[in-house]
C-alpha cells in the first residue's frame, strides 16, 4: 500500500519547509508514504524549494491555474504514481502534519472512500464569529444537498482512496472542497469524518479574499455542482411551483368572471396567471432536458473513469 501526500502550492517556498517537516514519514499499513507537491505557477521558487527539502514528485504548472486545478493536478499525478492513498493538505501549514496518521487510517483499512479532516471551530481562536457562522451554514448547505454527514465541508486535509480518485470529477475553478463532497453522495462513496488540529495561522488566506467574494464563489459553486447532478428536481420543482401559481391565477380570474355580475376587473390575474403558466411549462421542459444531459454526463464520467483505471493501471 503506497501513501502519498499531495500538497498544491503557490508561492509558499517560505513556509512550505516547515509544513513538509511536520509530515510523518512512515504510517501504519503503508508500506510506502511518499509527498508530492504541485507547483501552480509559483514565482518564488517553490518547485526549488521542494526539491531542495527532498519531495518525491514535483509537478510544475507554467502558470497559475488556481486551487482546483492544481488539486485535479495532484489526484492525476499520484494515480499515476501508483498511490493507493492519496492525502491532500494545505501548504500553509494550516493542519498538524501529525494527523495526516488518523486521517489515512480509514482509507487505509478499508473503511472509507473518503476522509474528511474535520476542524473543531469552537477551538480555532483565529478565526472570527462570521467566519464559523459562514463554515457552519456551508457544511449545513452541503450536507443538505450531498445526503453526507459532515461538519466541516470547506475542508482540504482530506484522504482519497484509489477509487475516490478515479470517480471524482473537479470543473469548478475555485475550490474543490464542496463540489467533490456534493459528487461522493451523489456517486455512492464511503465517507468517514475525523477530527483533526489546526495551527496558528502563518498568513492571511489568499482564497478567503473577503466575506462577500467567499460567499458569492461558494454559493456558485454549490448550486452549479448540485445542478449538475440534481437538474430535474431543482428545475423541475421550479417549473411545477410556477405552473400552478399560474394556475390559481387562472382559476381566479374563471371565479370571479362566473359569479360576479358585469365586468369583473381582473384581468391582471388572467394575463399574470398566463404568463406564469408558459414560463412554468418551459421551465420543465428545460428540467426534462437538462435531465438528460446530466444522464449523458454520467455516461461520459463513467467511460472517463475506465480510461482512468486503464491508464493508471499498477499491473
Amino acid at each position: 500500500m503506497k501513501v502519498i501526500i499531495a500538497i498544491p502550492c503557490y508561492n509558499e517556498a517560505e513556509l512550505l519547509p516547515v509544513t513538509l517537516a511536520a509530515l510523518p514519514r512512515e504510517l501504519a499499513g503503508a508500506d510506502a508514504v511518499e509527498t508530492l507537491v504541485v507547483d501552480d505557477g509559483s514565482s518564488d521558487g517553490t518547485a526549488d524549494v521542494a526539491r531542495a527539502c527532498g519531495v518525491t514528485h514535483v509537478v510544475r504548472h507554467k502558470r497559475n491555474l488556481g486551487l482546483a486545478a492544481a488539486f485535479r493536478t495532484a489526484l492525476d499525478a499520484a494515480l499515476a504514481r501508483g498511490a493507493d492513498v492519496i492525502v491532500g493538505t494545505d501548504a500553509d501549514n494550516q493542519y498538524v502534519g501529525a494527523d495526516v496518521a488518523k486521517l489515512a487510517a480509514p482509507a487505509l483499512a478499508g473503511e472509507a472512500d473518503l476522509v474528511i479532516g474535520c476542524r473543531d471551530f469552537r477551538a480555532v481562536t483565529h478565526f472570527s464569529p462570521l467566519k464559523k457562522a459562514l463554515q457552519r451554514l456551508g457544511s449545513f448547505a452541503v450536507r443538505t444537498l450531498s445526503g453526507l454527514k459532515v461538519a466541516d465541508a470547506t475542508s482540504g486535509f482530506r484522504a482519497y482512496n484509489r477509487e475516490a480518485a478515479l470517480r471524482l470529477v473537479v470543473l469548478s475553478s475555485f475550490t474543490y472542497t464542496l463540489e467533490t463532497l456534493i459528487q461522493a453522495g451523489y456517486k455512492g462513496l464511503t465517507v468517514k469524518q475525523v477530527p483533526v488540529r489546526v495551527n496558528p495561522p502563518a498568513r492571511p488566506s489568499r482564497l478567503f479574499r473577503s466575506i462577500p467574494y467567499y460567499v458569492r464563489r461558494s454559493v456558485n459553486t454549490i448550486t452549479r455542482a448540485y445542478l449538475l447532478f440534481r437538474p430535474l428536481r431543482i428545475l423541475g420543482t421550479v417549473g411545477v411551483i410556477t405552473f400552478g401559481a399560474g394556475l390559481f391565477l387562472l382559476g381566479r380570474f374563471l371565479y370571479f368572471y362566473f359569479t360576479l355580475p358585469g365586468p369583473t376587473g381582473h384581468v391582471q390575474s388572467l394575463v399574470v396567471g398566463g404568463v406564469l403558466i408558459l414560463l412554468g411549462f418551459q421551465v420543465v421542459i428545460i428540467a426534462l432536458l437538462s435531465d438528460l444531459i446530466a444522464a449523458n454526463r454520467r455516461l461520459l464520467e463513467d467511460v472517463l473513469y475506465r480510461i482512468k483505471s486503464s491508464q493508471y493501471d499498477r499491473r
